[in-house]
């Protein structure tokens, strides 16, 4: 095999690697490396195509709610060229068209360049179910996606018939818990007003359940909601007029959210004052040795704040740490199951 031919059939790899951090568990490795090495592998005779860029169309699920802005990378392809080749897949009834797998904001600056035109493109011969694998595949690499991009994203592999809660929740290697919450955050906020809002980076979960629960306990009118939002990046372009200094906007996501926010804090009802708990009332607090595998590996101890649960320092430490918030997550499910149980 020449270095020629090696390089070729190295290039969707090098695509995810690009960006890709390295994978924090072995399935989402394993789902990764699958879903890239069959789209690898669908790929014309690894040869890379120059494209007319008004051929390629993307119908794709959308996992952005900001148009990000591609000037950049526009000037960059033009001073140094495109570097790396988008896929695309031929269109299943038009002949010369083709079909956008992953690679946008490539294909859209290179529209926007006056200097080229052409795209660097791999033609692959994938169906809809292995297109949308490798979108997801591409889609897990990022490090950049908000929780309620990605939120919105599971929900609608689900609404467009992509599979179930389980078979997302597999492809996307994560809890089908945490799917069912994300479909539930969705649903209660509503999706105009999330893509009133944008990606809203740094806003997790807690904050949009929150949200959710307060906009169906206030009765809050959502296209009401909606105008809020948008007219926080209304005030901001009338200070790009007005020679104001403009946000970010991904800063400006965040206020967009934070007045919504505000706005469905003012009409929900007082809460009646909850009653101490009985730590709170004087009751002693005390602790238990938490026993794993039959050895002590940390304890659990109640006190009039909450609980706390300590654990020895280890691997397994180290690895419930990063994953606590997915655990309690777990948890939280199970409890509310048994609870309607």
């Amino acid at each position: 095999m020449t270095s020629k031919k090696k390089s070729r059939m190295s290039l969707l790899d090098n695509l995810a690697a690009a960006k890709a951090p390295a994978p924090t568990t072995a399935a989402s490795m394993m789902a990764s490396n699958r879903a890239l090495r069959s789209a690898r592998d669908a790929v014309d005779s690894h040869h890379v195509w120059e494209l007319d860029p008004t051929s390629i169309i993307d119908d794709r699920l959308n996992d952005r709610l900001d148009p990000e802005d591609v000037l950049d990378l526009r000037d960059a392809i033009e001073t140094n060229g495109q570097t790396v080749p988008i896929l695309v897949r031929r269109h299943p009834s038009e002949a010369d068209r083709y079909l956008l797998v992953y690679g946008r904001r490539r294909l859209e600056a290179i529209r926007q360049s006056d200097k080229v035109d052409k795209v660097r493109a791999l033609v692959a011969n994938l169906d809809d179910q292995a297109a949308v694998r490798a979108q997801i595949s591409e889609n897990m690499a990022r490090r950049d996606l908000s929780y309620i991009e990605k939120a919105l994203f599971a929900q609608e592999l689900i609404s467009s018939g992509f599979g179930n809660q389980s078979q997302v929740a597999e492809v996307l290697t994560v809890t089908k818990s945490s799917i069912s919450m994300a479909k539930t955050v969705v649903e209660m906020v509503g999706t105009d007003i999330i893509h009133a809002v944008g990606p809203a980076h740094g806003v997790g979960r807690p904050r949009w359940e929150a949200l959710g629960k307060g906009i169906e306990e206030s009765g809050a009118d959502r296209h009401s909601l909606a105008e809020i939002a948008e007219h926080v990046y209304h005030r901001d372009e009338m200070s790009v007029v007005t020679e104001d200094l403009a946000q970010d906007p991904a800063d400006l996501s965040v206020l967009a959210f934070e007045a919504v926010e505000k706005a469905v804090q003012s009409l929900r009802p007082a809460r009646p004052t909850t009653p101490p708990s009985p730590a709170a009332r004087g009751v002693p607090t005390h602790s238990r040795v938490l026993r794993l595998g039959g050895q002590r590996g940390g304890s659990v101890k109640r006190t009039k704040t909450g609980i706390t649960i300590s654990l020895d320092q280890g691997a397994f430490a180290d690895w419930v740490e990063g994953e606590a918030e997915q655990l309690i997550e777990d948890l939280h499910a199970q409890w509310i199951k048994r609870a309607e149980d």
